[in-house]
């Protein structure tokens, strides 16, 4: 039986993963920088950051579901992949010269956010297909545990770094550090060898194909339930996020500096639960990971809500929750996506991952609306609480599902799906 190198040896995964790490490190200084200088340099109105917030979201629901089937059509992945980080880095350095030249204004801003978000769509379209190339089908939790972790690394120091960089450089030439990163991670990505093995899906019409896509997904009792679950935990997990920052101020009184915190331990959490789905995913199966993984997620939302005391008590359970919550986050993730890979063949892998990416992705910006305005009509507390219900659509929808009556082995892993 063939056993391929630890990934830690192969060259061609350090490349990718280095370049994931990068990108993520330097988007998460734009992420801050951003409505920054919106907010603070250009006087930008609550209508105008919510339009600011939504660019970076809404190419999930214009190009997603098209972005799988060009990724299916596809020989060559990484030409793209490369092609969307030079792309990203152009836009994102019009910032500080246009800020230079005195014109800079918050529908450039919009623009290049959603310029931005449109090549991170079809880049982790390309990239989800490009990945069986350059690992072996028996490492792929692993490499996908190394991406998340890469995801909550910068979740726990790209905060920290980009309040830096903005408070010594000032926020438009902050974002500098953003092209950078997105110079490197192309870079990275143009050195990797690993010839592509991906077999081209025929032409049958772009709506054809795309209708494939979603038959697929909605036809296959697993991946209709890790869809479901994904939909709950981001439409839900947006409209918390929507009012936290608010609640932790206003209701609990928590400084900004606890507040930043409750990220970093977010992510911390993540790097736990990557390195948990690497040991326990090859004892117990990737399928009882996620029937596993899924009775943790209300927790963060009912301690979040259940809060209350003095300031200390409450940021210290919702540091263990927060934690916990990041590290089945983050687990879920990881076995999420090989279940997707296992239970997919390769000519229409490109359009399930696209169709996950617009449903689970594009339903957060219907999230954070919603939530917002349920603030405003029912008070904050009772929102987390109708928040932290919502997720508990999770359990069933997984725990009714054959992940959780086949154990190791799904109803489909002898028949990929194919169109």
């Amino acid at each position: 039986m063939f056993q391929p190198a630890p990934l830690r040896r192969q060259r061609d995964y350090r490349l990718l993963l280095s370049a994931r790490a990068v990108s993520e490190a330097g988007t998460e200084v734009s992420r801050l920088a951003v409505p920054l200088v919106a907010a603070t340099l250009l006087g930008a109105s609550p209508a105008q950051m919510g339009v600011l917030t939504a660019a970076a979201s809404l190419p999930c629901l214009l190009i997603g579901l098209p972005a799988g089937t060009l990724a299916d059509r596809a020989r060559w992945h990484r030409p793209t992949m490369v092609t969307c980080e030079a792309i990203s880095a152009v836009a994102v350095a019009t910032i500080p010269l246009v800020w230079i030249a005195g014109l800079l204004s918050v529908p450039w801003l919009i623009a290049v956010t959603f310029v931005v978000g449109a090549c991170s769509v079809i880049f982790r379209t390309f990239n989800f297909p490009h990945l069986t190339s350059v690992v072996h089908e028996s490492q792929r939790t692993q490499a996908l545990a190394g991406f998340q972790s890469a995801y909550s690394l910068a979740s726990v120091g790209g905060p920290g770094l980009a309040g830096a960089l903005v408070q010594i450089f000032t926020a438009p030439f902050a974002m500098l550090v953003n092209v950078v990163s997105f110079l490197a991670s192309a870079f990275l990505i143009q050195g990797i060898r690993a010839p592509e093995t991906h077999t081209p899906a025929e032409p049958r019409g772009m709506w054809t194909e795309i209708r494939e896509g979603l038959t697929a997904v909605a036809g296959h009792r697993v991946l209709r339930a890790l869809c479901g679950a994904g939909i709950a935990i981001n439409f839900f997990g947006s409209a918390y996020m929507a009012l936290f920052v608010i609640y932790a101020v206003k209701a609990l009184d928590l400084p900004a500096g606890m507040i930043g915190a409750l990220t970093a331990f977010f992510g911390a959490g993540g790097l736990l639960g990557a390195a948990v789905a690497v040991r326990l995913a090859p004892r117990i199966g990737e399928n009882r990971m996620l029937v596993y993984a899924v009775l943790l997620f209300p927790l963060d939302f009912v301690v979040a809500a259940l809060a209350s005391g003095p300031v200390w008590a409450k940021f210290a359970l919702m540091s263990a929750s927060t934690l916990i919550t990041g590290m089945a986050v983050v687990a879920f993730s990881v076995c999420f996506g090989s279940v997707v890979l296992r239970e997919t063949s390769d000519t229409i892998r490109g359009r399930v991952n696209a169709t996950m990416t617009f449903a689970i992705q594009g339903v957060m910006a219907l999230g954070g609306l919603a939530g917002g305005l349920l603030g405003e009509f029912l008070g904050l507390r009772p929102v987390l609480w109708l928040c932290a219900a919502g997720v508990l659509v999770t359990i069933p929808v997984i725990w009714l599902s054959p992940l959780r009556t086949s154990g190791r082995e799904s109803e489909a892993q002898a028949r990929s799906v194919s169109p």
